[in-house]
């Protein structure tokens, strides 16, 4: 995850940077020039704050489509001399995303593009994940030996390519080649490949490196510990939460008291933990304590573990801590928007303008404060909901924003529903076709199009079809 440098909202940029439905009909009403070059910026230069979670490549290749808009800049960003150096990603993912679904249209241009990239690129693979839901059998054997030509005959090299294969989001690539009896020596290469990353796999297995049964408490605090010592860390206080379940009985809880009070750090976390889960009536204590420990494994592990508590008392305690102003005030107010009363409204709508006010539009508790403001159908919340949603560069929370409005804002049918007809997550679009008003014109053309739309998903198209049908309200 990373920070991208986001336009203002206001603008071209900052509204296709967003993925915002706005960003589509204002590039189509502005000069074309204008459109594409504010376009290929955002291709060029992911602006997605998580982007191996947040959707844009549909968005950006129907406006592509919609503008006429030419790949060379595209072209020159993936051949550019960075390849060779700069691997990741990051760097490159999202333009050969975009290529795909433009070769899922009928680009040629873009299917060209792809299999040049996936013969000659440094993330090659991607590239051929997306040819290999897209392009035909011929033109996926032809890459076979520009691929495999990656891998020299070392033992290094066929470890190398043993990984390649075993970790291929799409296999059918792989399997083509394996079967393919034009290409022997391929086949058979790939074959042993495929082999060894089985192999591989049954040898992890056979040789576990973490807990045995038998273990007692104090070994598994001590594996804990032991990974947090070892280089590179290796951050075990999860697992350990887990092997301590097994091992631990009630004869072991004041040890384990001790240990999540004075213990060293991953020690401190596991017990933690495993306190936390198993409701004791010393947990929230400890906890509070721990919040404020100058050690960031220690309290980051407390509020986790608060987080996931679902007793009374930790509700109850939760209205007690909801005006801290540190991370545990957060996961207060995070536990009363998800799980709180209609008598909670009040304290869930003061954090929500709190957090909004002090840390904008993208700290990480709005998640679950916009949820719930929602849930709990918070009227007088409408104004900020509205304010997080034109502002967020989350695509994520911003449609967590609109199903919050569309159970606070009775102008959400006529307002921001219709532009999230075009917005670049496929759960707003949905959210979008069950209420966005018939009465704009737009509205039913877009509906249209989304139905008839091959690469839109099938829960945005069964809402679509609802609209239409005979029964169906109109708004």
């Amino acid at each position: 995850m990373f920070d991208p440098d986001i336009a203002p909202s206001g603008t071209l940029l900052g509204l296709l940077q967003r993925g915002r439905g706005d960003g589509t009909l204002h590039a189509l009403a502005a000069p074309r020039a204008e459109a594409l070059a504010a376009l290929n910026h955002c291709v060029l230069r992911d602006p997605r704050r998580d982007w191996q979670v947040e959707n844009r490549s549909l968005y950006y290749a129907r406006l592509y489509l919609d503008l006429g808009g030419r790949l060379g800049e595209i072209e020159q960003h993936l051949f550019h001399p960075d390849d060779l150096i700069d691997t990741s990603e990051e760097r490159t993912g999202l333009a050969l995303a975009v290529l795909g679904h433009l070769a899922s249209y009928g680009r040629d241009d873009a299917l060209v593009l792809l299999r040049r990239y996936a013969a000659t690129g440094g993330n090659w693979a991607w590239a051929l994940d997306e040819l290999a839901l897209r392009d035909d059998d011929a033109g996926l054997r032809a890459l076979a030996a520009p691929v495999l030509a990656r891998f020299p005959h070392t033992p290094e090299g066929e470890a190398a390519l043993a990984a390649a294969v075993r970790d291929a989001f799409e296999p059918r690539p792989w399997r083509l080649w394996a079967d393919d009896r034009r290409a022997p020596a391929t086949a058979a290469r790939v074959r042993a490949a495929r082999e060894q990353g089985s192999f591989d796999r049954w040898q992890r297995q056979l040789r576990p490196t973490g807990p045995r049964p038998g273990w007692s408490v104090r070994e598994v605090l001590d594996w804990a510990q032991q990974g947090l010592d070892a280089h590179p860390t290796q951050h075990r206080h999860v697992p350990a939460t887990r092997c301590l379940t097994a091992v631990a009985g009630p004869e072991d809880r004041l040890e384990i008291i001790e240990a999540a009070a004075f213990g060293p750090e991953a020690a401190r976390a596991t017990a933690l933990r495993y306190l936390a889960e198993h409701h004791d009536p010393q947990a929230l204590d400890l906890i509070e304590t721990a919040a404020a420990d100058p050690g960031e494994l220690v309290s980051s592990a407390a509020v986790t573990a608060f987080e996931r508590m679902r007793s009374t008392a930790a509700l109850e305690r939760a209205r007690a801590w909801i005006h801290r102003g540190d991370a545990l005030g957060a996961a207060a107010a995070g536990m009363l928007a998800c799980r709180g009363a209609a008598y909670d409204s009040a304290l869930v709508l003061a954090a929500l303008r709190r957090t909004v006010r002090t840390e904008g539009c993208d700290a990480p508790v709005l998640w679950d404060l916009v949820d719930g403001a929602g849930r709990l159908a918070i009227t007088c919340a409408a104004p900020v909901l509205r304010h997080i949603y034109r502002e967020t560069a989350s695509s994520h929370l911003r449609g967590r924003a609109a199903r919050a409005l569309a159970a606070t804002d009775p102008s959400f049918a006529a307002g921001f529903a219709v532009e999230c007809l075009w917005d670049c997550e496929e759960s707003t679009r949905e959210l979008a076709a069950r209420h966005a008003t018939t009465a704009d014109a737009r509205v039913v053309d877009q509906l249209r199009r989304l139905a008839a739309d091959p690469a839109e998903e099938a829960e945005v198209q069964t809402a679509v079809r609802s609209r239409f049908e005979p029964e169906a309200p109109t708004v």
